[in-house]
């Protein structure tokens, strides 16, 4: 049963890791905890201005650091771990983002070698307001400036991933990993297969806001102070990628390269959940997801590429509740740990 214990997690900069896997858990967590997390941005904090270019201030493989692993009490292969996104909040008020050589959707990269001249390296600085909710842009060589909403999302979580693997943050996987989507944002459940024992779940790399695509391969990097809620869902289906869960709206994940195969797998799980779901035949979960279906994609940058496949439910038959409910259940939990804590 739901716990509702609130605790808060900062770590020191010796303390962020680089992996899914191969950690020690930072602390245990029950399900029904709601608890907060202090997350660095994918530079650790050390680009902080246009003449900190990230070639010179940070190093490989010490990038994309995230938060914890969390240790989640009785959370076994086989199940699924439901995790509510209550709270994203700016930890600064200020974000940046980057262009780099051999790196993004539009130069060349170890998979793509052309004979083109690399990108410059530069790096843009970005204001924060939350006050204002906007995010304001600024061209460094001319005086254009932008206001663009504020819309922070978490670009890396996920679970320790089988077999006793350790896997770089930057990769998006079923795990989870870096699946760069602006849908994990506030109010959204991510549905994570269990792998190994504790699930060990761990986050990072903050966007206060991305485009479809981080078509650079940098959105506007922020640090957050983000506010969790998690629950384990024991046995039942087993959650083989990455699903989402809104109050209007089901997604799944894909990651793979080619961009297509990402699409394949979020498209194939979307149509099977639904078929799940809604008693649907297979063929007509097909139909109508081919009709009514929508697909953001992630990023188009990473090892591999993320698509997701979403379908909003008011076009299904009336679902049956997703993992027993867990994303009312949740919700609830955590407004009532946000009144709790505001008395």
């Amino acid at each position: 049963m739901p716990s509702g214990s609130h605790f808060t997690y900062r770590p020191a900069r010796d303390e962020l890791a680089y992996t899914f896997g191969g950690r020690i858990p930072v602390a245990h967590v029950r399900s029904g905890d709601v608890f907060t997390v202090h997350t660095e941005d994918c530079f650790g904090g050390r680009v902080r201005g246009p003449a900190d270019l990230p070639s010179q201030v940070c190093a490989m493989p010490y990038l994309n650091p995230v938060s914890g692993p969390f240790f989640v009490e009785d959370a076994e292969p086989g199940d699924t771990l439901a995790v509510h996104i209550s709270a994203i909040e700016p930890a600064r008020d200020w974000g940046v983002s980057a262009t780099f050589p051999y790196f993004g959707a539009l130069t060349s990269t170890p998979h793509t070698a052309t004979l083109q001249p690399p990108l410059d390296e530069r790096v843009w600085v970005y204001d924060i307001d939350p006050t204002a909710g906007v995010v304001r842009y600024r061209a460094t060589t001319s005086g254009h400036t932008v206001e663009l909403p504020l819309d922070p999302m978490i670009g890396t979580i996920g679970v320790a991933p089988a077999a006793m693997e350790a896997r770089a943050t930057i990769v998006p996987d079923y795990y989870g990993g870096n699946l760069d989507t602006p849908e994990l944002r506030v109010g959204t459940t991510l549905y994570l297969g269990v792998n190994v024992h504790g699930a060990l779940l761990a986050l990072g790399d903050g966007h206060a806001r991305q485009g479809e695509g981080e078509a650079c391969g940098v959105a506007v990097e922020i640090s957050t102070i983000t506010t969790l809620a998690v629950e384990v869902i024991k046995g039942g289906l087993p959650t083989g990628w990455p699903r989402l869960e809104t109050d209007t709206t089901i997604m799944s994940v894909g990651c793979a390269r080619p961009l297509e195969d990402a699409y394949r797998i979020a498209h194939q799980d979307l149509t099977a959940w639904t078929t799940d779901l809604c008693r649907l035949d297979t063929l007509d979960a097909y139909q109508l997801i081919s009709q009514a279906g929508r697909a953001p994609i992630g990023n188009v940058c990473d090892p591999n590429y993320t698509v997701l496949a979403a379908i909003d439910k008011a076009h299904i038959p009336q679902p049956q509740p997703a993992y027993a409910n867990a994303h009312t259940r949740l919700r609830a939990l955590t407004s009532s740990a946000e009144e709790e804590r505001m008395r």
